[in-house]
């Protein structure tokens, strides 16, 4: 018996130690499966979060939708939504169009997306980027933003979302909004100041219950650990009780060993006898007591240990939603901190542009003081050239009476003395002769250098129709020489079509004229449209005459545009060395600039502009 009631105890006793085991195991394994459903809740949040967006997209009309090819979504800020964007974006299209998923750190960076989704947690201020975006046809899709503040406003409500919409500013933006949107959206700022309440309540709650929740549990560790001292006070008594119990069989046996010796009397043994049956019932009802107390505690324990398990999972909760909330605060003090620092960066720098300002103000005051200086000198330099051009023309035109009358004498000396004179004399006429038709061909090349420029009315001249008159006037000097000109299609420009013609004939007959004996004259002609290095946004028609001629040696190329300067002998070349400097005043008249380009025995090409 006594056996069997040590058995029975250690049994109880390992039961309840399995138990507490058992227990612990659950602990963690319910622990870690409520982190793992709280994760579970967060992720399908996100995926609700995308949803909203994509489905705001698909049910607002926007304003030639056809015409692009992408639909474009923006995120402004360092928002993980952008990462579920993106992966949404990957299976689903907005009115049949890829989705293309773009960051913006600063609102002035925003552009050439569809609809922006913003989070009030960054701060970002909401009429900023509405004037931003004004007039753009970009959506935008607010969270947790003041009730009408935005077009599209979503609000955190349990495990979901609401929305509310502002119509006229969606409206005034050019959109369409579907009945369906409407329908399901937040209509007054009673409904949503109530979220916002219920929100701050649920959050002030929480927190209160986690400060309860902490003293609860440490009420309970304190429980526990007065349960584990009664366990042990009951485990120690439960030893004694065997110890007595093994005294008392002691006696018995002692008793018996005794009666059999004595032979004691039968009314003794069952004296014997019924104290041994009272000591036993009173052990056994002991022990039921006791196993009584045991399971109860264990059950009490039990209790305890799930609520504490419950407690600690709300209290990780709790703490990981004071780590996100702090952790956005530090983000926060950055952001305060860069943005005070991009203001000192911005004061430093307006200091500097101010000072510019003023550096500049005064440059710009000595400027307009040279500019007027200038501005003097250039009336007096024009009145000088004009008196300049009209003494040239006065003395040219005063020079052709005694030339005139020079040739004519000529004349008649050789048709009425020709016979007279020896050989000798009549080469002399003949060198006099040509000496005066000389001077006429340089008289009349300096009146007709005096003329140019004194037209400034230009009209718009076809630069082709003027090249293809000039080649049916070279008619019998390209069949003598068989030279070939080539030109690309030249543009239309304003000026001075006998001038501009001109221009071209002499360039043209320069590059016949100055070619080696035995090879073909070849001239290439064509212009390109080019921009101002000072002004980009004004135009100007760069002119190329290319010919494959004698060259002009590098020593020569800076007098070549002086008037009546000449590189060969008469008898090699002829003419009067005018042409460029003809050329020269052309280009200039037209606010243009001429230049070469030659290589000795090469050829030459000549360069000259002409504002659009």
């Amino acid at each position: 018996m006594n056996n069997n009631l040590c058995s029975f105890l250690c049994i109880q006793l390992n039961r309840q130690y399995v138990l507490i085991a058992f227990l612990a195991w659950f602990s963690a394994f319910g622990a870690n499966n409520l982190i793992a459903q709280e994760t579970a809740n967060e992720e399908v949040k996100r995926v609700q979060r995308a949803i909203f967006v994509y489905n705001f997209a698909q049910q607002v009309g926007w304003p030639e939708i056809d015409k692009i090819d992408t639909f474009k979504i923006g995120v402004l800020g360092p928002d993980r939504t952008i990462i579920d964007l993106k992966s949404m974006a990957q299976k689903r299209k907005i009115f049949g169009k890829p989705v293309e998923i773009v960051r913006f750190q600063f609102v002035k960076s925003i552009k050439d997306v569809q609809l922006l989704y913003v989070h009030n947690k960054y701060n970002y201020d909401i009429n900023y980027i509405l004037g931003k975006i004004s007039e753009k046809n970009i959506l935008l899709v607010t969270e947790d933003y003041f009730y009408n503040s935005s077009m599209v406003n979503m609000v955190n409500v349990g495990d979901s979302f609401e929305y509310e919409i502002n119509v006229s500013r969606i409206k005034n933006e050019g959109f369409v909004i579907a009945p369906s949107l409407e329908q399901y959206a937040i209509t007054s700022s009673q409904k949503w100041k109530g979220l916002f309440k219920t929100a701050e309540e649920s959050l002030e709650k929480a927190l209160d219950e986690n400060e309860e929740q902490k003293v609860a549990i440490r009420d309970n560790e304190e429980q526990i650990k007065q349960q584990e001292e009664k366990i042990s006070n009951q485990a120690r008594a439960i030893d004694t009780i065997q110890g007595s119990i093994v005294d008392r069989n002691n006696w018995i046996e002692k008793l018996s060993s005794e009666s059999k010796i004595q032979e004691k009397k039968y009314e003794e043994k069952l004296l014997i006898e019924k104290e041994l049956e009272k000591n036993i019932q009173d052990q056994v009802a002991f022990i039921k007591n006791q196993e009584k107390k045991i399971e109860t505690s264990i059950q009490e324990i039990k209790k305890q240990q799930e609520y504490l398990e419950q407690q600690n999972e709300e209290i990780k909760e709790k703490e990981k939603i004071l780590e996100e909330q702090r952790s956005e605060l530090d983000n926060q003090k950055k952001i305060n901190w860069y943005l005070i620092a991009l203001i000192a960066l911005i004061l430093i720098g307006g200091f500097f542009i101010y000072r510019s300002y003023l550096n500049k103000k005064r440059l710009n005051a000595s400027l307009e003081e040279k500019n007027k200086e200038i501005y003097e000198q250039s009336l007096v330099l024009e009145s000088k050239n004009k008196e300049l051009e009209q003494f040239a023309y006065i003395a040219s035109h005063d020079l052709q009476e005694p030339l005139n009358t020079i040739s004519s004498f000529i004349g008649l000396i050789s048709e009425d003395y020709g016979g007279v004179f020896d050989d000798i004399g009549k080469e002399s006429l003949n060198f006099i002769k040509d000496a005066s038709i000389r001077m006429k061909k340089l008289i009349d090349s300096l009146l007709e250098y005096s003329r140019l420029g004194r037209t400034r009315e230009f009209t718009k001249v076809d630069m082709n129709t003027v090249l293809d008159e000039l080649k049916g006037d070279f008619t019998n000097i390209l069949e003598r020489t068989n030279a070939k000109i080539y030109s690309k299609k030249l543009p239309v420009v304003k000026g001075n079509p006998l001038e501009l013609r001109l221009l071209l004939q002499n360039l043209v007959s320069n590059g016949i004229k100055f070619t080696e004996e035995g090879i073909i004259p070849e001239i290439h002609i064509e212009a390109i449209k080019k921009g101002r290095k000072d002004e980009p946004s004004k135009k100007y028609w760069q002119f190329s005459v290319k010919d494959n001629g004698i060259g002009i040696p590098k020593i020569h190329q800076d007098r070549i545009f002086a008037i009546f300067q000449r590189l060969h002998s008469r008898e090699k070349y002829q003419g009067t060395g005018i042409g460029l400097a003809h050329c020269k005043k052309i280009v200039e008249s037209h606010n243009g600039a001429i230049w070469l380009e030659s290589t000795e025995g090469k050829g030459t090409t000549f360069y000259f502009t002409i504002p659009e």
